[in-house]
Order: C-alpha cells, then sequence, then structure tokens
C-alpha cells in the first residue's frame, strides 16, 4: 500500500503472542494496586497515553487473540506478517499497512509498561525539534538496585535488560544484553556508568523504510537486538539519557519480574 505523508507522530505498540521466553505475554494478568488483574497490554497501552495522549496510537500484532483484546478496550489492532522478525520491523509493517508515513513513529515497547511518561514525551519531543534525526532511543542511569538486578539475572543466565553504551555527542555506539561497561566487584557502591536502554524508540518512517530493505547484521542475530541493525549500516541513533524515575521501570522480559513489577504498582498505587 502506498503511504501518504501525515504531518505529526504516532505511537505504535508492537505485541506478538509467540515470545519465546514468555509465551502469550502480552494477554498475561498483571495485578495492581486495587488488587484487580488487567492483561500486559491494557496496562501499556494505558502507559502510552499517560505520556502522549493526543498521537494516535495502534497496536500492531499477527494475532488474533491479542487483536481482540485491543477491540476490548477500543483501541486500534493492526494486522501484521508473522514473518516480522522484531519489533522495529513490525512497526514498520504496521505503517503500510495503514498506509501512512508520519513525521516520526514511536515504538512504545508492549512489555514496558513501567516506562515513565516523561520519557516519552521527551522523545517526541526531540524528533519535534531535530528533523536531521532519522532514529532516536532512550536510556536510564542505572540505580544501585536496577543494577543488581541485571547482574543477578545475568549470573542466572538470563537476560534481565539491555545496556547501552554511548559516545561524546550522546550517539549509541552499542547495545548489548551482558552489563555494560564491565564493572570490578564493589564499584557499585560508587556512581554508576551503566545506561539501561528501555527499548523505547522513534523512527523517521524512511529510517524504517530502510530497515526492513536491509539484511540482519552479525551482531543483532547473536545479542538477539533489532537496534543494532541500524548501528551496522551506519545509521546513527541518538540516545536520551536520564536519571532514575524514583522507581524501577523493569519490563516484563521473564516471569520472575512479574512480582517486582506488581510490587511497583502497588507502591505508585496504581489500579
Amino acid at each position: 500500500m502506498e503511504q501518504a505523508r501525515t504531518p505529526g507522530g504516532v505511537i505504535v505498540i508492537p505485541a506478538r503472542y509467540a515470545s519465546a521466553r514468555y509465551p502469550g505475554k502480552p494477554l498475561a494478568p498483571i495485578r495492581g494496586a486495587s488488587g484487580t488483574s488487567q492483561p500486559l497490554i491494557a496496562r501499556s497501552i494505558a502507559a502510552a497515553h499517560a505520556a502522549r495522549g493526543d498521537l494516535p496510537l495502534h497496536v500492531a500484532t499477527d494475532d488474533v487473540r491479542i487483536a481482540e483484546a485491543v477491540r476490548a478496550l477500543g483501541e486500534t489492532p493492526v494486522m501484521t506478517p508473522e514473518s516480522c522478525a522484531n519489533g522495529t520491523e513490525r512497526v514498520a509493517a504496521a505503517l503500510e499497512a495503514l498506509g501512512i508515513a508520519p513525521d516520526y513513529a514511536i515504538n512504545f515497547q508492549g512489555d514496558a509498561l513501567l516506562t515513565p511518561p516523561a520519557y516519552v514525551a521527551a522523545l517526541a519531543e526531540w524528533m519535534e525539534t531535530h528533523p536531521d534525526c532519522a532514529v532516536a532511543t532512550v536510556a536510564m542511569r542505572c540505580s544501585p538496585s536496577v543494577y543488581t538486578h541485571l547482574i543477578a539475572d545475568q549470573a542466572a543466565g538470563r537476560s534481565g535488560g539491555t545496556t547501552v553504551v554511548t559516545n561524546a555527542t550522546g550517539q549509541a555506539l552499542y547495545f548489548s544484553k551482558r552489563v555494560l561497561p564491565f564493572l570490578p566487584e564493589g564499584a557499585e557502591k560508587g556512581p554508576l556508568p551503566v545506561q539501561l536502554h528501555l527499548g523505547l524508540y522513534a523512527y523517521r518512517a524512511e529510517a524504517l523504510r530502510r530497515y526492513r530493505a536491509l539484511p540482519p547484521s552479525p551482531a543483532e542475530l547473536s545479542e538477539g537486538l533489532e537496534q543494532l541493525r541500524f548501528l551496522h549500516h551506519g545509521i546513527p541513533i541518538d540516545v536520551l539519557t536520564f536519571d532514575p524515575p524514583g522507581w524501577d521501570p523493569i519490563e516484563l522480559n521473564n516471569p520472575t519480574d512479574l512480582a517486582p513489577i506488581e510490587a511497583t504498582l502497588a507502591a505508585r498505587d496504581i489500579a
């Protein structure tokens, strides 16, 4: 479908059912402060609306069960191919299915329900005020508790999050599921140079078209990190780095993440 230029931005939440680590994750019930459970996709949609409720929102999926859940919430699902290798490809496919080429598209991760609204708003503002930026994303300076969580997952052979290393101008040098940079034992007692990548992206429509046409990079396939394709092919990624928001914005990557996420919802009084 030919894509018509659409002024302004959109938010797209990619959501697939067949997650290797957590099958059916978008429909996983998550209990809030009231004791009531809502599916992950409902909580992710609410978090995205809280950040930029003025932007159109679409959920990109390949599963009718997720699409039905999204419609029941009064939102718009967009059916995308099962062949999409990752969320970035799914966002690109959603724009194609919708027939739109917005000024920018925000990829709000479907498992990142604790993403601070201010981070999303800042990312949108960055794209609105930096027209030459092709791709941007967000990182957070690691708090000691987040660092401990990442190291514990790494020691247990789990991927609890992604870290990013940036250059002097704030552009990404590398992303990894390992905790980078390496810190000697005891270093976590001082200021931490570790930046947790939150998986929140904004792209120009042209950058998404290029991405789908480019082959995956060796590092992307090894790490399982879609954003490394941009870097491999010379497309820079601006990284907006923030201080911790006052809570740990843990993503639902593994079933073991459920308890700390529910504890955070309770502590923040989110029903």
